[in-house]
């Protein structure tokens, strides 16, 4: 157990950039982008096995998944479905009123998502990221998942109308999308969640393609207190840690003995878990049992850390909403479970890692929208724009921009 001020000194957040890792991901960038599909299936028999082969699924495929899955899956996914849709259409941009300058919003084209395919299957990646881009309205959605194609993440390929599905894993799925092939279209923008390598490469594509976030290890923070169910908390903390080895958990009590409690059966829970080995790693050596003196405390606490999901389950949770502002989704009261926010609440799960959530928010339908401003100066009004612009531009000795402002002056500009 730590005091927070114990905690701070010592803690240091996880890196994204695996730099060690830039001369094999960039090396691996350059050559899709020079030989297309060549060099996709030379690095897919290299790093999924000499069997696997880059390949588009075909949309009888895709429905033939869909219809094979068991009714009570397929019904969850598509009650997940209509609850991410309604909530991203709930928040989905707004077209301002005409009137002076307003912005005008247009869907991205063409977008790109990678679903990762390797300790588990990722069905509920494709409800997260698809979805909130047919909301907005893109025209074409191709998905990057490694070969052979998870059964059931070809089935919510189906489910969220995607347009192309492709059998391509790794920074070599990044560079098709980026770069395009003679087989994968290249898109315009590309999410999804992949492991270090995988952000990296979209790290590294950004500017000739638009990216959601570079995504670390996925974490949360639990707040409890004296009141809180250790059980639902502990189990909140495995299935965080079963992610993967490097998944970071928080414990944060208002209460030490709740700090032990909740520590104890986190530990014997984890020896019976069905991904124990993974979960044991990850909670022996990413998880953090930090003591909060106090709510202002802990509410500090959770802001430095600014994690991707915290989770406040204390008897006074409600009071948080407004407080935290450094988490990618804020889960308030003992109902409110993560695992919720990942398959079936309605916002993505596609969330800032890593204490980005201090300025980035999660994925949303809005990131497959652009804005441009309109901006139509009435006549009569144009005399107070341009007296405040053309000193400016004189100033800055930008005398064209200064001279463009005077000669509608000159021609009658209003008064």
């Amino acid at each position: 157990m730590l005091k927070a001020s114990e905690f701070k000194k010592t803690y240091r957040p996880a890196g994204t950039d695996s730099w060690d890792r830039a001369e094999s991901v960039i090396k691996i960038l350059q050559d899709v982008r020079k030989n297309g599909d060549a060099a996709l299936a030379r690095y897919t028999r290299q790093f999924d096995g000499e069997e696997a082969s880059v390949r588009e699924v075909p949309r009888g495929e895709l429905e033939a998944a869909f219809d094979s899955l068991p009714d009570r899956l397929r019904g969850a996914l598509v009650s997940a479905k209509e609850n991410i849709e309604a909530y991203q259409r709930k928040i989905k941009w707004r077209p301002a009123d005409p009137d002076g300058f307003y912005p005008v919003f247009h869907p991205v084209r063409r977008a790109g998502i990678y679903v990762p395919g390797g300790k588990a299957n990722y069905p509920s990646t494709v409800l997260m990221t698809a979805i909130p881009a047919k909301v907005a309205g893109v025209d074409s959605i191709t998905v990057a998942t490694p070969p052979p194609g998870s059964p059931v993440t070809l089935a919510a390929c189906f489910l969220c109308g995607v347009d192309r599905v492709f059998t391509v894993g790794g920074v070599q799925a990044i560079a098709a999308l980026a770069y395009g092939t003679e087989t994968v279209p290249a898109v315009d923008k590309i999410v999804g969640p992949g492991n270090a390598y995988v952000a990296l490469a979209k790290k590294l594509v950004y500017g000739d393609v638009g990216i959601d976030s570079i995504a670390g290890p996925s974490e949360l923070a639990i707040v409890v207190d004296a009141e809180s169910d250790a059980r639902w908390a502990a189990l909140d903390l495995l299935a965080q840690a079963e992610h993967d080895e490097n998944a970071r958990t928080y414990l944060i009590s208002l209460d030490p003995g709740k700090l032990e409690e909740v520590g104890r059966l986190a530990s014997e829970l984890a020896e019976k878990a069905p991904r124990s080995a993974i979960i044991k790693e990850s909670l022996r050596n990413n998880h953090w049992a930090i003591f909060a003196e106090d709510r202002a405390e802990a509410v500090d606490l959770v802001n430095w850390i600014a994690p991707e999901h915290a989770a406040i389950q204390t008897a006074d949770a409600d009071s948080y909403a407004e407080d935290v502002t450094n988490a990618g989704a804020l889960f308030i009261g003992g109902f409110s479970p993560e695992a919720v926010g990942d398959y079936s609440a309605g916002p993505s799960h596609v969330l800032p890692t890593g204490g980005n959530a201090r300025f980035q928010s999660g994925l949303s339908v809005n990131d497959f929208l652009t804005a441009n401003a309109v901006i139509r100066v009435p006549r009569e009004d144009y005399r107070r724009f341009a007296e405040a612009g053309i000193p400016i531009a004189e100033a800055e000795e930008l005398h064209a921009h200064a001279a463009s402002m005077q000669a509608r002056l000159d021609k009658g500009g209003a008064d």
